[in-house]
């Protein structure tokens, strides 16, 4: 009943307002002044190091921008602030040569404050400067793969709008540096890449995670049909779909969170958002998959699906959400590393050196 007086009350209110003059030559005194940011900007969304100098760190947050370290993290310098987007998803430096740097604007955490980009930018002045290569319309571009043999080859995650169908998702890919992107694995409008990652001993191989989601005002919508794991062993030109007879959940599926082991990359990781969410492992380099187990790796996967391997550990994984969690038996039992009290209970990048 009271919400139904309120309502009375603000439209009579309304028509009361409306049907008097309104002299706006009054309004052009005012002057307008800043009360804040409206945007999610202390969100951390990606992290890379220059692996030449590790002093020197670049960090994307998902809407401020990217920021430089160059003392290791004493201090930091934004170096974003002229582009058409605040919003970042990714970063990744060409160890090749450090100076050039790619960045993948949009979230790729699509909760209900998030931002979205528009398209992936390059710097070959090691963030001084940047250029716009496209993908403008792929809303969200959550991972980049730099080709380890050949940096002109880049392939880019990307989702794609969180608020309707888009065809401009999926993952693309280049092989001019940037110039131009062909669109190599795509299911359907509703369905973009949430992961994606590549052998540490194989640039031609990379494991993709397709995510079907769609995000409205009232609710989210995580998994689905167009939901799936694909291995290309080509860079990215033709992919095979890992289905319930290689290990994986049967019936739809959500997000997946995927890590390779750097010493024994044979050995893969999974979380994977199912009818029982569960952290799973393939000893074949992704063929195929077992459960390990259905507790302690984290919660809320549509938002927090980051895990990690120490580079000289196999069975020492990170596993990133509102706490950090570390299991040291490949999976099998988890204890809490940093708890939801002392640091902000959002984690969603996270880095290794790797010695």
């Amino acid at each position: 009943m009271k919400k139904i007086h309120l309502i009375s009350f603000c439209f009579l209110l309304s028509l009361n307002i409306f049907a008097q003059s309104i002299d706006f030559e009054a309004f052009k005194k005012m002057d307008f002044r800043s009360i804040g940011p409206a945007g999610m900007s202390g969100r951390v969304t990606a992290i890379d190091v220059n692996l030449q100098n590790t002093s020197e760190i670049y960090a994307g947050a998902a809407s401020g921008g990217v920021w430089r370290s160059q003392n290791a993290g004493i201090s930091w310098q934004p170096i974003f602030d002229k582009e058409a987007t605040q919003s970042v998803g990714s970063i990744k430096i060409n160890q090749r040569n450090p100076a050039e740097i790619w960045v993948g604007t949009g979230e790729g955490n699509p909760r209900n404050s998030m931002n979205t980009g528009r398209g992936i930018y390059k710097s070959i002045d090691g963030g001084k400067t940047w250029k716009c290569m496209g993908l403008e319309g792929t809303k969200s571009i959550h991972r980049i793969i730099i080709n380890k043999e050949n940096p002109n080859i880049v392939l880019a995650a990307t989702l794609g709008s969180a608020w309707g169908a888009n065809d401009e998702r999926g993952v693309y890919k280049t092989t001019d540096g940037g110039k131009s992107w062909r669109k190599v694995l795509y299911v359907n409008n509703t369905t973009g890449c949430g992961e994606m990652v590549e052998d540490p001993t194989n640039p031609n191989k990379i494991i993709a995670a397709m995510w079907e989601f769609g995000r409205k005002p009232w609710n989210f919508n995580s998994g689905g049909k167009g939901s799936g794991l694909y291995v290309s062993f080509d860079a990215g030109e033709t992919w095979t779909r890992k289905t319930d007879k290689d290990g994986m959940p049967k019936g739809d599926l959500g997000r997946m969170g995927l890590a390779f082991s750097t010493n024994k990359p044979n050995i893969v990781y999974a979380i994977i958002e199912a009818k029982e969410n569960g952290f799973y492992r393939s000893e074949d380099g992704g063929g195929t998959w077992a459960k390990v187990t259905e507790k302690g790796f984290g919660d809320r996967p549509f938002y927090f699906a980051e895990i990690y391997v120490d580079p000289k550990n196999e069975n020492r994984i990170y596993s990133l959400y509102s706490m950090i969690s570390r299991s040291e038996d490949g999976g099998k039992n988890w204890s809490v590393l940093v708890p939801y009290y002392g640091v902000h209970p959002d984690h969603h990048a996270f880095w290794i050196h790797p010695d």
